[in-house]
């Protein structure tokens, strides 16, 4: 028998990319979105995939989120304001999506329900110089966006049958895509402007690609037993770079880049840590796509999707 499983937020950057993954690997899907975006057209392959359900709805109708978990083995809760610029400008919203989802998902489910709980890595704050954070480093985030993160996490950490993933910056092309993130705006901006204005270029963090993510996630779902009820850090051990690193790392693929700093403009997240992923690597898990393969996917997408043509790349 299919397992059943929700997706809130299965709409978005990641979840329209784990949302394929996971119907090949024979699962039955619900995808709870409100299609804030108007993204409805992530989907329209897979409306004749009799294992997927669409519920157009916001994940903070309690009536429908209980509905939908009723009949699910796994929850997924991929709904999120993302980022500290998103949740600053709706500081509310940002909590009640971030962390009151997982409150009500925790007070409905059944004990017997797994929850793959996707968050961020950003929790870790300012880390010590060339020191590497792992899971059982302090939590110190400094945005709302950390913030409501590790709020999430430390609500599903009391509850059983649960794994908790650490994601690093997250990159790569998905059918909802988005170019704030880190390394997808460093393509976006150097193929637009053919330069980048770096400011506290200093600030490390670590990174992952967008699919990498969604296979630990089916990693976890496959060999559940063996990572229940435990946090892990979800990036490359050998991404761990400064922001002027990540340019000049950009201008390899685009060599004609112009890359200027500025030491006066300040970083409102001022994330800046080591982050070390070798927990992960030890159950067996291991990621496909390095920065280069996230680079060069960009580039195609930049320069061949209409969307980005008519933004005068």
């Amino acid at each position: 028998m299919k397992k059943n499983i929700l997706v809130t937020g299965g709409a978005g950057y990641i979840g329209s990319i784990l949302v394929r993954i996971l119907l090949l690997n024979n699962y039955k899907v619900t995808v709870l979105d409100n299609f804030i975006y108007n993204q409805e057209n992530v989907f329209l392959d897979l409306f004749n995939n009799n294992d997927l359900k669409i519920v157009r709805e916001d994940v903070r109708n309690l009536k429908v989120l209980k509905k939908e978990m009723e009949n699910s083995h796994i929850i997924i809760p991929l709904a999120a304001i993302v980022g500290a610029p998103a949740c600053k400008k709706n500081r509310k919203l940002a909590f009640e999506i971030n962390t009151l989802q997982i409150k009500n998902i925790c007070k409905i489910k059944k004990n017997k329900q797994i929850v793959i709980l996707p968050v961020t890595n950003s929790g870790y704050g300012i880390g010590k110089k060339n020191i590497f954070c792992n899971e059982k480093s302090p939590l110190k985030p400094i945005s709302l966006y950390g913030r409501t993160k590790v709020a999430a996490e430390k609500i599903i950490l009391k509850t059983d049958n649960f794994v908790s993933l650490r994601l690093a910056t997250v990159f790569g092309v998905s059918n909802r895509m988005r170019t704030d993130l880190l390394v997808n705006n460093f393509v976006y901006e150097g193929l637009k402007k053919n330069k980048l204005l770096i400011f506290e270029g200093n600030f490390k963090r670590n990174y992952i690609h967008i699919r990498d993510v969604c296979y630990a996630i089916l990693f976890c779902l496959k060999n559940f037993n063996l990572v229940k009820n435990k946090v892990y850090n979800i990036g490359l051990e050998d991404a761990n770079l400064s922001k002027l690193e990540l340019a000049y790392y950009v201008k390899r693929f685009i060599p004609s880049l112009i890359i200027t700093e500025n030491n006066f403009k300040k970083d409102p997240d001022k994330r800046n840590y080591l982050v070390s992923n070798k927990k992960i690597l030890t159950t067996g898990w291991k990621p496909v796509f390095n920065l280069n393969d996230g680079i060069r996917e960009l580039i195609k997408c930049y320069t061949t999707v209409k969307l980005y043509n008519n933004q005068n790349i």
